[in-house]
């Protein structure tokens, strides 16, 4: 028979053996180590980050030729902080295609491009103002986007780095132990070890000319397109006082604030087709741009530091597909001529208190006058009627097509009220007759001879044709048929100006 084993007592019970006090001892002694360990490694990856700065955001680089990230948000404040210039360029990616030199050249000094794609007005007053904060700025050139100003636009542009703009050094562990910084810095070298050096210069620094293809076919595509995808942006379109509190609180301010400062902005040349697409899809949105055009101008003018220039209705570039990659983003030789006009100070383009109004009226004129041709060039058509000697008042047309040189094809129910006069249709031999005073026509669709009243035949050069379920007829070529004459102008390469007037009928 075994012996019985001492029942512990409860103090016995609760006093920890010899092994286990170890233990605890040794995990702490383990946990302090592991804390040290880390604050070290931490401490010496900060030391590497700091003395590499990918980004340039402490110093510039010592020993090696300087790398630049792609990432403007994080390597702006770098550039800004440490490199010389008395010109900063602002904006989206309309500014990208400057080149710093030719900026030089047109206004003096020497600039540094702080572009964002993509980048809201609050993204850009911060870029500006630490910039303007270092006491090197002398000017600002700040391309203007609509767009920007809009507060949803801001909450969509994803993460932005405030850590790097502010004068918290205590919130710049972000940046030292960010090891993202290195993927940009790697991707940088990548790019001069495999001969993409070009954008590893100031000179060509965030420059996609060379990168992409510009043509007439890939902005037709983007404009079909855009006007199915589009149509939804109306349905939450900003109140216009937000636009303005955004305009105030991160353009003008920075403006007010520092009036040593020259502030030169612009409004950046879309392609004609982006104003159609907006009117088309967000008339809201399209009021309210020309509405802040004017405004937006008026509180600069107030201001003795400041110029503004539009660029919006430079039909030389804009009615010029060939400069665009897509509806909005234009070559770099745009970008060289608009340094040029605000270097010249073009009266085309600068805005005054005389011209404003006048401006914002020819972009909603272009707009209005708007019209393919058969081939996908943008034209500006207006076309106007005067009946008996009475002065001649525009028509406007709900669709028009130029098929070809001097000739326009327009919806006959429309073309007749213009016109004076009276129309009926044969369903069964798809034929039309116009007449007016002793004249009439008799047409036949998709036939290009037409019968006039004496029974001889005319030839037409566009037969008429339907176009989306309506009946188009060759104005131009009808209108002397039935007693109009034309005169025909073109006040420039893309715009066209017809003027019927019709002979006086008997009463």
């Amino acid at each position: 028979m075994q012996p019985k084993r001492p029942i512990p007592t409860r103090a016995h019970a609760a006093l920890p053996s010899a092994r286990s006090r170890i233990t605890a001892k040794a995990a702490k002694r383990m946990l302090a180590l592991t804390v040290l360990l880390a604050a070290a490694f931490a401490l010496l990856a900060a030391l590497v980050t700091y003395l590499v700065d990918p980004l340039q955001f402490y110093h510039r680089p010592f020993g090696y030729k300087p790398v630049f990230s792609s990432e403007q948000r994080y390597q702006n404040p770098g550039l800004a902080l440490h490199y010389d210039y008395d010109t900063i360029i602002i904006g989206t990616s309309m500014t990208e295609n400057f080149l710093p030199s030719e900026v030089d050249n047109a206004l003096g000094g020497r600039s540094m491009k702080l572009s964002i794609r993509g980048s809201t007005a609050d993204e850009q007053y911060k870029i500006a103002k630490l910039a303007i904060d270092t006491g090197k700025v002398k000017q600002v050139i700040w391309g203007l986007d609509y767009f920007a100003l809009k507060t949803g636009d801001q909450e969509a542009a994803g993460p932005f780095p405030d850590y790097l703009y502010d004068d918290n050094r205590w919130n710049d562990y972000r940046y030292l132990l960010n090891y993202d910084v290195y993927g940009q810095f790697f991707k940088g070298i990548a790019k001069v070890l495999t001969g993409g050096s070009g954008s590893q210069s100031l000179e060509k620094l965030y420059n996609w000319n060379d990168s992409v293809r510009f043509g007439k076919q890939a902005v037709l595509k983007d404009y079909e397109k855009a006007q199915q995808t589009e149509a939804y942006f109306g349905l939450n379109e900003e109140p216009l006082d937000v636009i303005k509190r955004n305009f105030n609180d991160r353009v003008l301010s920075l403006a007010k604030a520092h009036p040593d400062v020259r502030f030169i902005f612009y409004y950046p040349p879309y392609s004609v087709l982006r104003e159609v697409v907006w009117q088309r899809t967000n008339a809201e949105r399209y009021r309210n741009q020309l509405e802040m055009d004017v405004w937006m101008f008026e509180q600069f003018n107030a201001l003795p530091n400041a110029q503004v220039y539009d660029f919006q209705t430079a039909g030389e570039w804009t009615y010029d597909l060939d400069s665009y990659k897509d509806m909005s983003h234009h070559d770099q030789d745009v970008n060289t001529g608009i340094i040029h006009a605000i270097g010249k100070r073009d009266p085309r383009y600068r805005m005054t208190p005389a011209n404003a109004r006048a401006l914002s009226d020819e972009l909603a004129e272009q707009v209005r006058t708007f019209a393919l041709t058969e081939a996908g060039d943008p034209k500006s058509v207006r076309v106007l009627t005067s009946l008996n000697g009475q002065e001649p008042q525009e028509t406007s047309f709900s669709g028009l097509v130029i098929p070809g040189e001097g000739e326009l094809l327009v919806p006959v129910k429309e073309a007749a009220a213009s016109l004076g006069a009276a129309y009926a249709w044969d369903q069964a031999t798809k034929t039309l007759v116009l007449s007016r005073a002793s004249s009439r026509v008799t047409l036949t669709l998709n036939d290009t001879t037409a019968a006039v009243k004496s029974g001889d035949a005319v030839k037409l050069a566009y037969p008429p044709k339907l176009v989306d379920g309506q009946t188009f007829i060759p104005l131009l070529k009808l209108a002397p048929l039935l007693g109009f004459d034309i005169t025909a102008e073109q006040p420039n390469a893309w715009s066209y100006r017809y003027t019927l007037a019709g002979k006086p009928t008997a009463h």
